[in-house]
């Protein structure tokens, strides 16, 4: 079993930055990509950015220049530094890995989301 646990949301105004964390734990032989979801009240889940385990990264155009994805592969952690937060990024923040655990193919795991609430 493995498990997500996401740590770092929060309340901040605008203009503001937060870094949210993700470290994966359990039955873990390798993780491929990692990467952030959210969803906005009223809103369908929209990819926020991804990393593979070279490092490669991916960014919605919404969040390029503002934010910056980064993991730790000995710690099996994902990083989300958001920094000119603006009130539409406010949502639920869920990170994700795709996770092989050395049995059969790799499958995603979901951590349990962690809320950005961007206001004045």
């Amino acid at each position: 079993q493995v498990q997500l646990v996401e740590s770092g949301g929060g309340l901040v105004q605008p203009g503001g930055s937060l870094r949210l964390s993700c470290a994966a734990s359990g039955s873990i032989f390798r993780i491929n990509a990692m990467g952030w979801y959210r969803r906005a009240p009223g809103k369908q889940r929209e990819l926020v950015a991804t990393i593979t385990r070279g490092g490669s990264t991916n960014y919605a155009d919404s969040v390029k220049g503002r934010f910056t994805i980064s993991r730790d592969n000995a710690k099996n952690t994902v990083y989300l530094q958001m920094n000119s937060l603006k009130p539409e990024d406010t949502a639920v923040y869920y990170c994700y890995a795709d996770v092989y655990t050395g049995y059969g193919s790799s499958r995603d795991y979901w951590g349990q989301g962690t809320q950005v609430t961007v206001s004045s």
